[in-house]
């Protein structure tokens, strides 16, 4: 193991393996959370423990005899394993193309470091059986620090293959067709922004309920993820105007916190929604059967930054960036109205769900207890669990009664510390690690004054008084069944426990007291009764 060539292909696949764990695995694919994947999670911390002793002993010792016949019979293992992993990985998901590539790139590489490794093992197999021990500098630091990380995350993604089988043996979330049971049977929805995080679940469902749907994207490849059968389209102009559709669901627009807000960011997150919204609004003045409602997107960040003030549904949103994205999307799709269908403007707050979103641009820091509050933590977070705002989406479909805004949050917000606390918990992990505010601000600016520091205390008023029913009202449910984690109910703070010890108190010497009383009257009668 002397060879600079080979100690230099071994960097490589180092860094290549970490570029495609850390980008593709657990930032683009997030596979320690979907079901799906839970056999190429196996294959991978199997692999990753292979790796790490194959680190460790290459790079403190020499293995000679029956020891080096042992690492050979390794590598071969571990070349059976990645052929396994990559039959899997087709087979369960859609591979993007740069995972591909870094996959052939892998392979070519570890082939090389085969050729050079495989006849100096061969002949320490001829010698004496031993573990030298050796030290080649850097390179077996490097080796260490190596080992310690694929050893890492290979536990995690044992760990979170187990943790996947408990989840879909309980069955936590909701099967797709049942979150459609507020909807008529038969129903034709046109769906924009269907290959988002929420659309994608919206269709999900409706397909699952058996309604039929038309989804619109500019990207015909992406809604090749999404489940049949549906209809796509690219362009709203595919759609004749004699075709019947019964509602349209407008979450078309360029994802808000996806980067910073430059002027052109500014600009495209604006256009992206002003553009579609008013394409649908043509779209129904030519339709001959108007659809019975159009229910758009839009967001708690209409209303502004309140601090702690409740915000139920009203007009008069304090000026910022958010508000002023909101009212012109909202205004667009008051356009509606001028043809007779109703529409509904879904004020969403931050979605939950382990695909995408807020929660899962967490999961990493936190699994890893790299977790913690945001700024001060005392701002609100008016957050809705993904499979909520589905059915959020089909009650306000089939409530004829309902109009205008409608706020889409779960009925108890939380603060920011509650939320860390609680995401922490679910995961058994420490939150330690506070991001200071004046860091945000100075790298994200207004983005992260309105998106992070800032927040927003909504009440869905107006879905509540129409009688729908959160199936996730609380934090601690949302997080228990997404993560599979144990709902235990949450124990109260020592202030709370000692206000509760006293109103015992009190409820016992009233108690007492009426008690006493009875006993008293019950006397006075008696005496009365003998003085008669």
């Amino acid at each position: 193991m002397t060879s600079l060539t080979l100690w230099l292909l071994v960097a490589l696949q180092i860094l290549m393996g970490a570029f495609d764990t850390l980008f593709h695995h657990e930032l683009a694919e997030r596979l320690a959370w979907r079901p799906s994947q839970r056999r190429e999670l196996r294959l991978h911390g199997i692999r990753n423990l292979i790796y790490a002793l194959l680190f460790l002993t290459l790079g403190w010792t020499e293995p000679h005899g029956l020891w080096a016949m042992l690492v050979i019979a390794i590598l071969a293992a571990e070349v059976a394993i990645t052929l396994m992993d990559f039959v899997e990985e087709d087979m369960s998901r859609k591979l993007p193309a740069s995972e591909r590539i870094n996959h052939t790139l892998l392979a070519l590489n570890y082939g090389a470091i085969l050729v050079l490794l495989v006849p100096v093992l061969m002949a320490w197999a001829r010698t004496a059986t031993a573990l030298v021990p050796v030290s080649y500098g850097a390179w077996s630091a490097l080796a260490s620090v190596a080992a310690a990380g694929v050893a890492l995350f290979g536990l995690r993604d044992l760990a979170a293959a187990a943790r996947l089988q408990r989840l879909a043996a309980g069955a936590a979330l909701a099967k797709a067709g049942d979150l459609m049971t507020a909807l008529p049977a038969d129903q034709t929805v046109l769906v924009t922004g269907a290959t988002g995080f929420n659309g994608s679940r919206l269709v999900e469902a409706l397909a699952a309920a058996g309604h039929r749907v038309i989804v619109l994207t500019r990207d015909p490849h992406k809604a090749m993820r999404l489940p049949p059968p549906f209809r796509l389209v690219t362009t709203l102009d595919q759609i004749p105007g004699d075709t019947p559709v019964d509602a349209i669901v407008n979450l078309a627009g360029e994802p808000i916190a996806g980067g910073l807000w430059t002027a052109a960011r500014r600009r495209r997150i604006l256009a992206s929604r002003l553009r579609v919204t008013r394409g649908i609004v043509r779209l129904i003045a030519r339709l001959e059967r108007k659809p019975a409602a159009l229910v758009s997107a839009s967001a708690i960040g209409w209303y502004g930054l309140w601090q702690d003030e409740a915000l139920t549904e009203f007009d008069g949103g304090k000026s910022c960036f958010t508000h002023r994205v909101c009212a012109a999307w909202e205004r667009a799709a008051k356009a509606a109205e001028r043809d007779g269908v109703r529409t509904v403007r879904l004020r969403i707050g931050p979605v939950l769900g382990t695909e995408g979103g807020m929660l899962a641009r967490l999961l990493t820091p936190f699994e890893f207890g790299l977790g913690g509050r945001i700024g001060h933590g005392r701002q609100w977070m008016s957050w809705i669990e993904r499979d909520d705002l589905v059915r959020l989406i089909a009650h306000v479909i089939a409530t004829p009664s309902l109009t205008g805004p409608v706020n889409a949050t779960a009925p108890t917000p939380v603060d920011n510390r509650t939320f860390t606390r609680e995401l922490a918990r679910a995961l058994r992990r420490p939150a330690l690690i506070p991001i200071p505010a004046p860091l945000l601000c100075g790298l994200a600016g207004d983005l992260a004054d309105e998106l992070l520091i800032g927040g927003q205390r909504v009440l869905p008023d107006k879905a509540e008084q129409s009688g729908f029913k959160f199936r996730h009202p609380t934090l601690r449910q949302a997080l228990a069944a997404m993560l599979g984690s144990r709902p235990e109910p949450a124990r109260p703070h020592r202030a709370s426990r000692r206000r509760k010890f006293a109103g015992g108190l009190r409820t016992r010497s009233l108690s007492l007291r009426s008690d006493l009383a009875v006993l008293a009257a019950r006397h006075r009668l008696s005496d009365d009764r003998l003085l008669r």
